[in-house]
């Protein structure tokens, strides 16, 4: 449950993803009202394990020597790591305050970006993340290393951008009557951010009397919500490719869906719905556990 102290929080990385980050988060903390926080993690993991390699077969003396010059060179990439890393955070922070939201928080951490997340949880009441960050950005056919697990890994809602920032109009909930999608019906129906808009109801799967009710049910939940308009649709065939066919025919833009329903071992053999949808959409995927 969301308290006042919560907040929504933008992680970035100056990947081509941030400015988009960014945007939504604004949107989010804005039609919510609540504040705003930029994360940035710098995560030296990499660089520590260069320096153990490095210095196992050699003198003694060699050795220290060695180990004094790579400290050295961690040192110096840690300084300018921290750098590159506030050059981020306030062109972030500039981009947030143009949209419009004063005063956005800042963390700036160092440390592993999943461990931080789950540190913060608590304080989290929407995450905004990118599909991807620097390392697979040019590579249309990958997700970021790290999303799964942070997906997974957290119970708040997370906002995964994929795209330049363009205010919702019309989204659609992938509905299937888990306790994930009624999750994604009540904060629809109850949150000020969606006032205005356009919700596409969408189930996919068998055509008969449960999921009829269910459906029924759930439309009506979501039209007795405040200045909400609502279209509900059954559909057949395979659930990732008949959800985005809808996504581009009715012109959604952005999705609420519930995520990795599965364990590991039944995504492995037989494929996530989450990743399937994470890669084929071309539209923001707000994601509920």
């Amino acid at each position: 449950m969301a308290t006042n102290n919560q907040m929504v929080v933008a992680s970035i990385d100056g990947s081509l993803l941030t400015e988009a980050v960014c945007d939504y988060a604004t949107w989010i903390a804005q039609g919510i009202d609540a504040p705003l926080k930029l994360l940035h993690t710098i995560d030296h993991h990499q660089e520590a394990a260069a320096i153990t390699d490095l210095s196992g077969n050699i003198g003694l003396g060699s050795q220290e020597a060695l180990l004094e010059a790579l400290i050295s060179i961690e040192q110096q990439r840690s300084k300018l790591l921290l750098q590159h890393g506030k050059l981020i955070v306030n062109a972030a922070k500039n981009r947030i305050i143009q949209g419009g939201l004063a005063e956005p928080v800042t963390d700036q951490r160092h440390g592993n970006l999943v461990e931080s997340l789950i540190e913060i949880e608590d304080s989290i009441r929407v995450l905004v993340i990118g599909l991807r960050g620097k390392a697979h950005e040019n590579q249309p056919d990958q997700i970021g290393a790290k999303l799964e697990s942070i997906i997974r890994s957290l119970h708040t809602p997370v906002l995964v951008v994929n795209a330049a920032f363009k205010k919702p109009q019309r989204i659609m909930i992938a509905y299937d009557g888990s306790k994930a999608a009624e999750k994604a019906v009540d904060m629809v129906a109850t949150s000020a951010l969606y006032n205005g808009l356009v919700c596409h109801l969408v189930y996919v799967g068998k055509d008969n009397a449960e999921t009829e009710l269910l459906l029924h049910s759930a439309a009506d939940k979501l039209i007795k919500a405040c200045g909400l308009e609502v279209i509900s649709k059954k559909l057949s065939g395979k659930p990732d490719q008949a959800l985005c066919d809808y996504q581009d025919n009715h012109a959604i833009d952005m999705i609420v869906m519930g995520a990795f329903s599965h364990t590991r071992i039944h995504d492995l053999l037989l494929g996530s719905f989450t990743a399937k949808m994470l890669l084929n959409t071309q539209k923001p995927l707000l994601l509920l556990r």
